[in-house]
């Protein structure tokens, strides 16, 4: 193999959340492109292009910009709580469409949400090699809470690496969890041992000589990097439906929709986040949830973050409810996003019932 398509393969499986899978570029090609012509359901849904109610920037404790975007309910009431999503690893928050959608169509409790993409994703600006950590993204989770939802009752919901952002937060700040924090979703992710599980430890090393490879090719050379990982975009896109979707008949416009937040996340950014999930390990930041409604959701078929990591978290925190979603991917909250929101609404109106419980337990005391 010439060293350009070295590059092209290890960008283009980087780029498909660093699984270092590949799965035989040329026999797709000619599926993909007819996959992406064909009829399907999703033609007319707004994958992605949902408009906010408002936009800002957060300044991080470090001075990245984090763009934030707030959705009031579509009847215009009052919420009755903010939820904050947050989003994984190379994606952004249109990773959230469907519950972004039907959240906001809640009458029972009214809901504000939340939604911004962590540093070096999305449309929030570069951070450097030092701060790609998942500590440093609980840390900007916290200054989004604070310029934006100041004050009033919290549901926190992460994905993937957001997930661990929001158990990290847990770690620095148990008080937020006892104070406002009511109720916290879980979805696809691991309190830890991520290589014992799914991805392998030594990709998810910066020390993997491919990894290595491409993050200082990427460094000096960061357009030639990105250019072959567009030469290789069907074999990018065909990882993405085999390696974060359970169901090979999944939506070829729901690939589309990762692959172009993958693909807007450069191949360096993936190369530096790659150690801080290696390392994470917060089983112990669970205890921290105890005061909260806890929802744990997985995909059975889920390759990168395997059902079994949510089964360990469940075992940490009984109260919680543990979901499995039959025959889903990692993707679970695009896959299956009626199971995914139908959920997150039942955590949203426990949350809402233990935040009246609180206030009339505050009513008692006074």
């Amino acid at each position: 193999m010439n060293l350009w398509k070295t590059v092209g393969v290890a960008a283009g499986v980087l780029g498909a959340a660093t699984t270092g899978a590949v799965v035989g570029a040329a026999a797709h090609r000619k599926k993909v492109s007819q996959e992406r012509q064909a009829g399907d359901p999703l033609d007319d849904e707004p994958l992605g292009e949902l408009r906010p109610d408002h936009e800002s920037t957060v300044a991080a404790d470090d001075g990245v910009p984090l763009s934030v975007e707030e959705v009031l309910p579509d009847d215009k009431g009052e919420p009755e709580l903010t939820v904050v999503l947050v989003h994984g690893f190379a994606l952004d928050r249109r990773c959230w469409h469907f519950q972004r959608r039907d959240l906001a169509k809640l009458t029972e409790p009214r809901v504000r949400q939340v939604l911004y993409d962590q540093r070096s994703h999305g449309r929030s600006g570069r951070s450097t090699a030092e701060g790609s950590t998942i500590e440093q993204l609980a840390h900007d989770l916290d200054a989004v809470i604070r310029a934006v939802v100041p004050d009033g009752p919290l549901v926190l919901v992460g994905h993937s690496m957001g997930g661990m952002t929001i158990m990290a937060l847990a770690e620095q700040k148990p008080e937020l969890f006892a104070d406002r924090v009511r109720g916290v979703a879980l979805v696809g992710t691991a309190a830890g041992a991520v290589g014992g599980a799914g991805l392998s430890k030594s990709v998810l090393s910066r020390y993997n000589p491919v990894t290595l490879g491409v993050g200082r090719l990427a460094g000096f050379q960061p357009g030639l990097v990105e250019w072959a990982r567009r030469r290789a975009d069907k074999l990018t896109w065909g990882g993405i439906r085999v390696l974060a979707f359970g169901d090979r008949k999944v939506s070829p416009l729901l690939v589309d929709l990762m692959e172009k937040m993958i693909n807007q996340t450069s191949v360096k950014v993936l190369t530096e986040f790659l150690e801080t999930l290696g390392t994470h390990n917060r089983y112990r930041a669970l205890a921290g949830l105890r005061h909260c409604e806890v929802l744990v959701i997985s995909g059975d078929a889920d390759r990168l973050t395997p059902f079994s990591h949510a089964e360990r978290m469940a075992e940490e925190m009984p109260d919680g409810e543990l979901v499995r979603a039959p025959g889903a991917g990692h993707m679970v909250m695009l896959e299956q996003p009626e199971l995914v929101t139908g959920h997150l609404i039942g955590l949203i109106r426990r949350s809402a019932a233990e935040q009246d419980e609180s206030r009339r337990r505050w009513w008692r005391r006074a």
